[in-house]
């Protein structure tokens, strides 16, 4: 009889405990660790939520094919200031690089790390490379001499990176940048929408898996134009220093995306760090066609342009954008080629270059039988086109005009469309990534 009195007392004091610890009895909820959630990430501005007439508005909309006017709502997110840049994109191109360089190398120790703690349970335990050893541009990666340098056996393991035979050019030792490739995966939302609820399907079904060589296309110069001098571009628009701070050109969307992806993962390994949780900042994309043209617009209603009025001058005269003013004038707007990724003034919300310069890609499929069906919430219309796909269903819509493309391109709710895998001259991108609430401002 007593072990019974003593059982119950026991199961009483654990339930007692177990209320208290509850919230005794309480719906209290299961928070997340909270931190600091109004940050701007770094070179972005904030693009507020707001409802306004996207579309085309007082032209032919018959004749130029363009979708009607209508009110769209559009959630708030983050988005580069400006185009992304060439130094930006190599900073992508040389990680890669210098992670295919450790993985030919055996992983060596002097440049790896191993987490502790929660971090090392949430990687199983595995290494992952330090970039502090490895240095700036992989400094010590790529010289066989001084303190955390690889060593020269190491070093030789490296040879199979570079041209070699007649590949090689005499005297020049040159990564071949054709081994450049990015592998990853994503969760294909759109196809886990339509078969989550199958009880035959499995995760592995959703998940794209790609591998994107990410050296961009510096031949564009040359295969993009007939009979044009164009040789100094593609010898040094990419590498020469002169040349950091213009728009990075020659990258497919394939290659936008997988920078896009890039992005996050970098991001989030400091995250976590940090000991911040993984959707610490939610993921880097492409903008959709209707974000991009709603921060075109700069909170604006019903604007022509990106800086406000029916003009492509302002009241001095002066060109607002780089593009081709006329037959045979590339340099009126003071840039003959691309320019600088901050020229020219930004529009109300402080973004520099959404017209001119370059075009640049959206993640959002061209079709424009697709206008009518699309919500008026966040509308956007996507597909992403495998390999043996028709041509048709490959196309994606470009925004924004270049410095090749008369004015009429440069419009707000004009729209063009290149396919997912070309690369032109006359096209980059920037990112956007979604703001976690409703208002930053709130």
């Amino acid at each position: 009889m007593k072990k019974i009195y003593l059982l119950a007392l026991m199961g009483v004091t654990v339930l007692l405990a177990s209320c208290g610890h509850g919230g005794q009895g309480e719906l209290v909820g299961a928070y997340n660790r909270k931190f600091k959630n109004n940050r701007i990430p770094l070179g972005m501005v904030y693009i507020p939520p707001g409802h306004t007439p996207l579309g085309g508005s007082d032209e032919d909309i018959t004749f130029s094919q363009s979708a009607p006017s209508r009110m769209t709502t559009i959630s708030a997110f983050f988005m580069d200031q400006t185009e992304i840049s060439n130094a930006e994109y190599r900073q992508f191109t040389n990680w890669v690089r210098d992670s295919i360089a450790i993985a030919m190398m055996g992983n060596p120790q002097q440049f790896m790390i191993t987490p502790k703690g929660a971090a090392a349970n949430a990687l199983g335990g595995q290494k992952y490379i330090d970039w502090k050893k490895v240095g700036t541009n992989g400094a010590n990666l790529w010289r066989n001499k001084g303190k955390g340098a690889a060593t020269g056996a190491q070093a030789s393991q490296l040879d199979g990176m570079y041209y070699s035979g007649l590949d090689a050019l005499p005297g020049r030792k040159e990564i071949d940048v054709r081994k450049l490739e990015y592998s990853y995966g994503i969760l294909n939302l759109d196809k886990a929408a339509l078969g989550h609820k199958n009880p035959n399907s499995k995760r592995q079904d959703y998940i794209d898996r790609y591998e994107i060589a990410v050296y961009p296309d510096t031949m564009v110069w040359k295969t993009d134009y007939s009979y044009s001098q164009n040789d100094p571009m593609v010898r040094g628009y990419y590498n020469h220093p002169s040349y950091d701070d213009y728009p990075v050109v020659g990258v497919s969307w394939e290659q936008a995306k997988a920078f896009s992806h890039w992005r996050t993962q970098l991001y989030q390994g400091v995250a976590s760090a940090r000991k911040m949780p993984m959707n610490a900042r939610m993921d880097y994309d492409l903008p959709a066609e209707t974000e991009f043209e709603y921060a075109a617009r700069g909170g604006n209603t019903k604007t022509k342009y990106p800086w406000g009025g029916p003009y492509i001058r302002n009241t001095k005269g002066c060109l607002q954008a780089n593009f081709k003013p006329g037959r045979g004038d590339y340099s009126s707007d003071g840039g003959i080629y691309t320019v600088g990724v901050r020229s020219y003034f930004p529009n109300d919300y402080g973004l520099y270059n959404m017209s001119g310069n370059v075009a640049e890609w959206t993640k959002t499929a061209y079709n424009k039988s697709s206008a009518p069906l699309l919500h008026d919430l966040n509308p956007n219309f996507t597909y992403v086109a495998g390999k043996n796909d028709s041509k048709y269903l490959k196309r994606k819509v470009v925004k924004g005009g270049s410095w090749k493309d008369t004015g009429y391109f440069l419009q707000n709710a004009v729209a063009t469309y290149e396919y997912q895998d070309q690369q032109r001259s006359y096209i980059g991108f920037r990112c956007v990534s979604a703001y976690p609430g409703t208002d930053l401002r709130n």
